[in-house]
């Protein structure tokens, strides 16, 4: 249950992360990192690490496109 939760945070963040790799939108990221490290923590929680795996994923494209960006853009 709480793999499946991982997964439905991990897509929710995922469709904040997309839009936020277009220039000067990169402030989303801001909005979205919250949201994954609740979904990393309940993936670690569960019993299968599918669901954290993913949420990893998306959170190293949203730090990556923060690194690019400054921070802010």
């Amino acid at each position: 249950m709480l793999n499946l939760l991982s997964f439905l945070i991990g897509i929710i963040s995922l469709i904040i992360v997309i839009p936020a790799t277009i220039p000067l939108l990169g402030w989303a990221n801001w909005i979205a990192l919250p949201l994954i490290v609740i979904g990393i923590v309940l993936g670690q929680l569960s019993s299968s690490n599918s669901g954290r795996n993913f949420c990893l994923i998306i959170g190293v494209i949203a730090t990556v496109r923060l690194m690019l960006g400054g921070g802010i853009f």
